[in-house]
């Protein structure tokens, strides 16, 4: 397979040839990494027919520990059985286990008991919740913990189906249906058929990289699912047969912070980044920036604040390309900005 097709499939199965539908695009990318709402609103604006249709999604804590954007109908794919609506907070887990936690397991339930009456009317914000927690009683240093920035306690009552975030910028939390968990074999199964289906071709490498999995098990997984490998340089790659849009490579895309074009595979062996400008795009605080194509290589970066664009790019670039493709994106920019 050539490099060029190799890129081909991966932008087709990615939807960033042909838009398609929300529901479609968050099932089958294992949803939108969402910890910063707007990129994920940017992702299914530039593959979806739809975008602005997010009242089926919910955001929670999913693949690689990250919030994700996804399916209400999705789930059962997200949560494990084996702690699903438990109020045991007796059982060591990283949280609990970690400097700091000023919970016990009996008042960590209190609170999980009072946020979840909190929440029987209606959704709330992560701040009134802490205001309601607050007036029975939780202490600051109880606060710390609850509402620990990466999650905590919250985060481990989405983690046990209790609750969901929203759709939404702010932190918005709503109580979520019971349904039953996918057993975890044919959860992991799913989500990798689905991530050879629209993410492939892919490395086993690359598969570790998305899952934080082991070798052995990606090996599992190719042992089972109708794969297809292919070489090239070198390297084998594998891809299950989807809807390929054997089509030419856009000449210019504006992907979102984070995106799954990004973060879908093994940063240092990406087809699409140079590894030169690996650092101005995946920084070492953990942000990954949002990045422009030209011709399926990234060749800058963007930011857009208000109506006011911002480009910085890594090599020279055909300037009239990107403040064109800019302004066709976006229908309120009043200045594109190339330094």
């Amino acid at each position: 397979m050539t490099l060029e097709e190799l890129k081909l499939r991966r932008l087709s199965g990615q939807h960033l040839l042909s838009p398609t539908s929300v529901k479609t695009v968050t099932e089958d990318l294992c949803g939108l990494q969402a910890q910063f709402f707007p990129n994920a609103v940017h992702s299914l604006k530039i593959r979806s027919t739809d975008p602005c249709n997010t009242a089926d999604l919910i955001k929670n804590w999913t693949i690689r520990g990250t919030v994700h954007l996804f399916p209400l109908s999705d789930l059962p794919l997200y949560l494990r059985e084996e702690c699903y609506r438990s109020m045991d907070w007796s059982r060591p887990s990283w949280w609990n286990q970690r400097p700091g936690w000023a919970l016990t397991p009996q008042r960590q339930k209190y609170l999980a008991e009072v946020i979840l009456s909190a929440l029987q009317d209606r959704p709330q914000t992560r701040e009134n919740l802490k205001g309601i927690c607050r007036t029975e009683g939780m202490t600051a240093a109880e606060e710390s913990s609850m509402f620990d920035p990466w999650g905590g306690g919250i985060r481990e009552l989405c983690e046990r189906g209790f609750l969901h975030q929203l759709p939404r910028e702010e932190k918005t939390f709503a109580l979520s249906p019971e349904i039953t968990p996918m057993e975890e074999e044919a959860t992991q199964l799913e989500l990798a058929r689905r991530y050879f289906t629209h993410y492939g071709p892919a490395t086993i490498h690359d598969c570790q990289y998305f899952f934080r999995v082991s070798a052995a098990q990606v090996k599992r997984w190719l042992n089972v699912l109708p794969v297809t490998a292919t070489e090239y340089n070198g390297t084998t790659y594998f891809y299950i047969d989807g809807e390929f849009l054997s089509e030419e490579i856009p000449r210019c895309l504006f992907l979102a912070g984070f995106d799954a074009l990004m973060l879908g595979y093994e940063k240092k062996d990406s087809l699409f980044l140079p590894q030169e400008h690996l650092r101005q795009i995946f920084n070492l605080a953990g942000i990954v920036h949002p990045a422009i194509l030209v011709d399926g290589k990234v060749v800058g970066r963007w930011r857009k604040k208000d109506h006011k664009l911002t480009i910085t790019c890594f090599s020279p670039t055909n300037t009239d390309l990107l403040k064109d493709h800019a302004q066709n994106l976006w229908g309120d920019l009043k200045k594109v900005d190339i330094p």
